[in-house]
């Protein structure tokens, strides 16, 4: 298990835990009461911990390298999922995978970034962030679901579009506010789940639904903050500062109305636990699928549309320019 330096208090007592169990596999001395001491210990430990997170620290818990991707989460809660590639215009972008499932007997069509598991895969992935062929394959992949009337759910998990020369070339800008408009229009219910890092328009690319969940410590923001902090103040150093600025927490986005609800992640964070984590998002997504279901096409536009049009907020000033 990799721990985040905030974590190492927990780190030590996992250390100190396998030690004992190190002796009690050799069968000399009963360290059960010691072990289960310790188990104890981790779960208050972790209780302190994530229950102060700030915003930065929550920001690195988005970001750990063990937390469950899109791949993990469909095939964990749904069964028979069939992954389906290409754009059919350059190529199958693999920061962006999508298909089919059944959960619980019901057909759904699952579509989200894909960072990778490990360092080479990660490299096949380009860190999930999706290239324009990304983009036009979650769009093909929406209108195919809603040709055979199944509902969307979509995984937001990306540090950003991927911001090269290429995809520049192919239209980035084009793809991503094409599939802002066209999911604005679906007919079917569409479900956003954002699962780690939602940064920018590379999140909003299939990040517009009828409701939009956030994981606890996930965050979703119109940029990084690094990238925040590098503007700003010409450094990375203010980067906690710009976390804090950007009100880019999940309670914050739920505060100013661009959420619909926060889904509650085990005690230690999705990394810890990630079956658990699992269990916790189907709840959740049978339980909004169902209210959608509910509506007509023509609802679930309209209601789309009047719950975007809404957020934002502004103040005039009462003093003359």
């Amino acid at each position: 298990m990799t721990f985040l330096e905030f974590e190492q208090p927990i780190a030590d007592l996992y250390a100190e835990m396998e030690k004992f169990k190190e002796i009690q596999e050799k069968g000399t001395i009963d360290m059960s009461d010691k072990i289960a001491e310790l188990e104890t210990k981790i779960k208050n430990t972790q209780s302190e911990i994530y229950s102060n997170l700030t915003v930065w620290q929550r920001v690195l818990v988005s970001r750990h390298t063990e937390r469950p991707y899109t791949l993990f989460y469909a095939n964990t809660i749904c069964s028979n999922f069939i992954e389906m590639h290409g754009d059919r215009n350059v190529k199958d972008d693999k920061a962006i995978v999508g298909g089919f499932a059944s959960l619980d007997g019901e057909t759904v069509m699952i579509i989200g970034h894909q960072k990778g598991i490990n360092t080479k895969m990660r490299q096949y992935r380009n860190f999930g962030m999706a290239n324009p062929e990304g983009y036009r394959k979650a769009l093909r992949l929406m209108r195919l679901a809603e040709k055979f009337n199944k509902p969307i759910i979509t995984f937001v998990d990306t540090p950003g579009a991927f911001p090269g020369i290429e995809a520049e070339d192919r239209g980035q800008a084009e793809a991503i506010a094409r599939n802002i408009y066209e999911m604005t229009l679906l007919k079917v219910p569409v479900l956003v789940l954002i699962i780690g890092e939602g940064a920018s328009g590379g999140a909003l690319g299939i990040g517009v639904g009828d409701k939009t969940l956030m994981l606890e410590n996930t965050w979703f923001s119109v940029i990084s903050p690094e990238s925040c902090s590098s503007i700003l103040w010409r450094t990375w150093e203010k980067k906690e500062q710009a976390a804090i600025q950007l009100k880019l927490s999940a309670e914050d986005n739920l505060k100013h109305g661009i959420i619909d609800g926060i889904v509650k992640e085990p005690l230690g964070g999705a990394h810890a636990y990630p079956e658990e984590m699992a269990q916790l998002l189907k709840v959740e997504i049978k339980k909004h699928l169902a209210a959608l279901t509910k509506q007509t096409p023509e609802e679930r536009i309209q209601n789309r549309i009047d719950k975007y049009a809404k957020i934002g907020f502004y103040k005039e000033s009462e003093v003359g320019i």
